[in-house]
Order: structure tokens, then C-alpha cells, then sequence
């Protein structure tokens, strides 16, 4: 079934629904998707009808009320817990009816969100193809023939066949990703411990994120927004840094791309491998400097997840299972479980040593790249190829999504495309641990750009939404220097939690001078606008920012055409003998003249 062929009745996106109609229109819709979409392998427990439609009738009762969600239907990965029913992880012998919520669960709830059911993946979530499941197979939204992705798989269908608005799954190796690019969606892996993961069914417990899907990168972040928060009853869970917001970043002027060296990249057919390049062009029609790094050594890494101490991690999870109940477990999965009891101790401190080594490559990475895109699988496997060889396919799909988790970073998949055949392929943009605003924003652009379908609804890909100004507890800074994205001292910013807002200019009426390495700005007659950008900072960093910064430059308020900004300005006194570059009308225009 391909994009486009979902409901005859139309395919208006859910989130519209419950804006323009209300929240009861958009339970109403979601169910009746759910009837005529007919996949008996996509829901392992639903809430009855009418509990749905009660809580969406008293939602609309209550109003908005301020909730952020409001009436919006959403599905979670049955390993995740929901108050009344079962949480089985796809292991029928290990259901439960769970006594509370997890806390992601609660807090859409609270958010206004409308819970549809609970639904398929491969078993205890393990798996990146979607097929484990005594439950049987989700169907792909987008092509029949080809494995819908796992271990999130029933996440992934609903949301692409526009049945649920957006879902949570888990991601340990890719399975909040490699879905995604296999269903046409998004998928946003956040950082490790700013969602909980307390009332999940661990798979490895310290590399377990739970993750969002849905149809655009904007309604990721709605969700993330909701979601994030430290959990002080899970030990896993970690607060963001100061000033870290899921949303409102934008795309920065001068965007540096690392890119895996052509020898490093691996494709199944010669389409996935245009329909990367393809995305990378648009990344450079948006301004982005693209560099070619070697990813070898994440690579290598990667491959340890499956071979290594995170093996045995799953298997302490579900030890009793292995050991003792083991006919309960779905062949493939009890192979891999088993495999973790044989792991020496000894040998998971190399997997251990061999970590904090690529950590440290990561951290040089992004020290000089804001994000990292890779290809989010090398192809899409058919259900045909699992059937054949259920392993090898599988470890394949997971190529570029392994090492993620294991390096604590922050992912979000995107579409890229179809093939000549018509199946999807995706793009994943990789940053630091808490890089989601920057990663949301690019990807937004990147996804319109691509001008592709919502999902298998066959609905336009809008517009990205504009970036939010500053937050509360943020203060504007107008940089105009070695500050900028891109330059050598932006590091000072992004490190207190800057973000960036926009471009702007300092209206007529200031002189730019060129100090050596950086330029002053003050006050005085002038026709020229003087370029620069706009960042939002931590109002708890602008002092050890200010710090950083040599006399005679300092800060004060410049008058900018979007109106009065605190931004950098210097002493006049201190130009003395300083080159006027007023003309040029920027820093950046004066480095090109160099």
C-alpha cells in the first residue's frame, strides 16, 4: 500500500483535527483509521472505544486549559506502561496489567493527549526488523512487501498510515529510527536520561531511550517538549543543561556537516545510494558546509553492541527468562539472550575501554561539525530477505544506528525519499547529547525541502515553523564577531546553552573596526548595516560569557533593525589605529576580503 492510499475518507492530519474540530472529531477520526486500516498484527491491547471517547468527551468538557497536547490521539510500544492494561514486550507469558503509568505516559496525559492502545514490536526489543513477534507482523504502511522496522514497529505503522497522531517507542541499537526511515516518518532518538525510561521493559537498561515518532519534526518536538524532564525515582534519568529547550532553534547561518567518507558508506541498491547524496545536496542548498570525516572507529563500535557486554545486558534483564522459562521466548530472540550468558566479565572492560576511546573522537568531531549525517540504513530489507536470513538482514539494518546510544548522543530520522520501486530510504542527523532544538530545526528544513508525503498519508510535507524567539530565563545576545555558527569562538556560546535565533543587523549608525582576530562595534555616524546573529543565551551565562571576553570589547544595547538587543560593543579608545571594514557591512564579509 503505497503513500497516499490510506483512508478513502481522508487523510487531514490528526493534529489539525484536533485543533480545528476538537478533541472528540480527532478520537472519533483515529478510531475509525483503525477499523479501515484492519491490521490485526498492529494492536496488541487497545482502550475500549468508549473509554476513548469518554476522555476525549471530558477533555472538550475542560477545554485547553493550557494543555499542550490537547486532544491529540497517540499510540505507545507495548513495552512502555499504561495504567489498567497489559504490558507484555510481545512475550505473551510475560504480560502484566500495570498498576500506573510510566512516567511518559503520564505526562502526555496530563499534556491533553488521548491514549488509542498499545501496540506490536519485536519481542522485549530486540530486533531492528519488526518481524519478532509471536503477535505476527505489522504491516508496512508504505510498501506490504518490506519489513515495517523494528524493534518499534507497531509505533512506526500507526503513525505513517496516519492512524495515531504520533507514538513513543524505545531506541537502544536504531529502533526509534530505522522504523522511521522505512515507514516515510520521522523518528527522534533523544538523549540518553531526558525522557524516563522508569515503567519500560528494559532491553539495555543504560542505553535505553524512549522515543517519539511522527509525521513531521515539528509535532517531534511538541511531543519531546512534553516528555523531557528528570524522573527522580529513575536512576537512569538526567536534567538537561541550563537554558536547553526541545524546540525554538533554527537553522544556523554557516551549518557544518560531517559527512562518512564514500569508502565508509554502504547501500543496498544504487538508489539509496542517490536518494543520500540527494539529501546532502539539499543541505548545501540550505548553506551547509559539508566535511568528509572517517566514522570508522563508530563503525567498529557499533558492531560491539551485538558481540559485546550489551549482550549480556539484555540477557540480566531477562535472566530468569533465559534460564528458565525459555520456551516462552521467540526463537530469534532466545538465541541472541542466550548468546549473553556466555560474555566473560573480563572482556566487557575492553567493550567498556573501547567506548570512552570513541567517545573522545565524538567529542573532537562535534568540536568542529554541528551535526553528523549519516544514512539511517543502508537499504530496506522485504520480508522475503528476513524470512531467508533473519540475522544478517537484521544486524545490516542497524549499520549507522548502533553506535549512537553508545556514544550518548542525540539522533533524529528523517525521510529521504523513495527508490525506483517505490520504498522509502532515510537521512539521520546525528549531534551531542542535547542537540535535539538544533537537530528539530535542520531537520524540519531538510524534510520540507525534500518535498516529500506525510507518512503513507499522502499529505504535503509543510512548512517548517518558524524559530520561537528567546525563552523565559533567556536573554538575546546580537553576536557580530568570532562568535558567530561557524567561527572559532561559537564554542563559548554553545557551551552556556546558546542557541541560535536568527540573522539580523545593526541599524545605520555604527563603525566596524577589525581588532586582529575579532572586530569592535561602537556607536557613531554610518550608513552601512553591520550583519551579525542573534542567539539566545542563559540569562545565568551572559556573566561567564562576558568573562571570556578581552577589553576593549564588552557588552551593551545595539539598536538593531528588529529593534534594541544587547550585543558587542567596544571602546572607542581601544581602536585606536584599528582598520575601519564598516564598508564591508559584516565580519564575515571581511574574512572573504581577506
Amino acid at each position: 500500500m503505497g503513500p497516499g492510499a490510506c483512508f478513502a475518507g481522508g487523510n487531514a492530519m490528526l493534529w489539525d483535527v484536533a485543533r480545528d474540530r476538537g478533541p472528540e472529531a480527532a478520537a472519533r477520526a483515529a478510531l475509525d483509521r483503525i477499523e479501515a486500516w484492519a491490521d490485526p498484527a498492529l494492536f496488541l491491547h487497545r482502550v475500549p472505544e468508549a473509554a476513548v471517547m469518554a476522555e476525549a468527551a471530558r477533555l472538550a468538557a475542560e477545554g485547553p486549559m493550557g494543555r499542550p497536547l490537547y486532544g491529540i490521539p497517540y499510540v505507545v510500544k507495548d513495552n512502555i506502561d499504561a495504567a489498567g492494561l497489559p504490558t507484555t514486550a510481545a512475550c505473551p507469558d510475560f504480560a502484566r496489567v500495570a498498576e500506573a503509568d510510566a512516567p511518559t505516559v503520564a505526562r502526555l496525559r496530563a499534556a491533553g493527549a488521548i491514549l488509542l492502545g498499545k501496540v506490536n514490536l519485536d519481542q522485549f526489543a530486540t530486533g531492528l526488523v519488526g518481524v519478532r513477534s509471536p503477535y505476527g507482523t505489522p504491516r508496512n504502511a508504505v510498501d506490504a512487501a518490506c519489513v515495517p522496522g523494528g524493534s518499534s514497529s507497531g509505533s512506526a505503522s500507526a503513525v505513517a498510515a496516519g492512524i495515531a497522531a504520533f507514538s513513543l517507542g524505545t531506541d537502544t541499537a536504531g529502533s526509534g529510527r530505522v522504523p522511521a526511515a522505512f515507514q516515510n516518518i520521522v523518528g527522534l532518538k533523544p538523549s540518553l536520561g531526558l525522557v524516563p525510561t522508569r515503567g519500560v521493559v528494559p532491553a539495555c537498561r543504560s542505553l535505553d531511550a524512549v522515543s517519539v515518532f511522527a509525521l513531521t519534526a515539528a509535532q517531534a518536538g511538541a511531543v519531546l517538549a512534553v516528555l523531557a524532564g528528570p524522573d527522580a525515582a529513575d536512576p537512569y534519568s538526567r536534567a538537561a543543561p541550563a537554558g536547553w529547550r526541545a524546540t525554538g532553534g533554527a537553522v544556523p547561518p554557516a551549518l557544518r556537516v560531517a559527512v562518512p567518507e564514500e569508502a565508509e558508506l554502504l547501500f543496498d541498491t544504487p538508489d539509496d545510494a542517490a536518494l543520500f547524496r540527494a539529501a546532502l545536496a539539499r543541505l548545501e542548498g540550505m548553506g551547509a558546509v559539508l566535511e568528509r570525516v572517517s566514522i570508522a572507529p563508530f563503525l567498529a563500535l557499533a558492531r560491539r553492541l551485538y558481540d559485546g557486554a550489551w549482550v549480556a545486558e539484555r540477557t540480566a534483564a531477562l535472566r530468569d527468562w533465559v534460564e528458565n522459562r525459555p520456551a516462552s521466548l521467540h526463537p530469534v530472540t532466545r538465541t541472541i539472550l542466550e548468546g549473553g550468558l556466555a560474555r566473560r566479565t573480563v572482556d566487557a572492560f575492553d567493550d567498556f575501554h573501547a567506548v570512552a576511546e570513541a567517545r573522545l573522537l565524538s567529542r573532537a568531531l562535534f568540536a568542529r561539525a554541528d551535526l553528523l549525517a549519516v544514512p539511517t540504513a543502508p537499504g530496506i530489507p522485504t520480508l522475503a530477505d528476513l524470512a531467508a536470513e533473519p540475522v544478517a538482514a537484521n544486524s545490516r539494518c542497524g549499520t549507522y544506528t548502533n553506535f549512537v546510544n553508545l556514544l550518548d548522543l542525540s539522533a533524529l530520522a528523517l525521510p529521504a525519499g523513495f527508490r525506483g520501486d517505490g520504498r522509502p530510504a532515510g537521512v539521520t542527523l546525528i549531534g551531542p547529547a542535547f542537540a535535539e532544538a538544533r537537530l528539530l530545526a535542520v531537520g524540519g528544513a531538510l524534510h520540507h525541502a525534500a518535498g516529500l508525503p506525510l507518512g503513507a498519508t499522502g499529505e504535503p510535507t509543510p512548512p517548517p515553523e518558524a524559530g520561537a524567539g528567546a525563552g523565559a530565563g533567556e536573554i538575546p545576545l546580537f553576536c557580530i564577531g568570532a562568535h558567530m555558527a561557524g567561527l572559532p569562538l561559537n564554542g563559548q556560546v554553545t557551551a552556556l546553552g546558546g542557541r541560535f535565533l536568527r540573522r539580523d543587523r545593526a541599524a545605520p549608525g555604527y563603525r566596524l573596526y577589525a581588532l586582529g582576530n575579532r572586530p569592535g562595534l561602537i556607536r557613531g555616524e554610518g550608513e552601512a548595516a553591520i550583519e551579525g546573529e542573534v542567539w539566545a543565551l542563559p540569562a545565568a551565562g551572559i556573566g561567564p560569557l562576558l568573562a571570556q571576553v578581552p577589553p576593549p570589547l564588552g557588552f551593551g544595547t545595539v539598536a538593531l533593525e528588529s529593534g534594541p538587543c544587547l550585543g558587542f560593543l567596544a571602546e572607542p579608545a581601544g581602536l585606536v589605529g584599528a582598520p575601519e571594514i564598516t564598508a564591508l557591512g559584516g565580519w564575515r564579509a571581511y574574512l572573504a576580503s581577506r
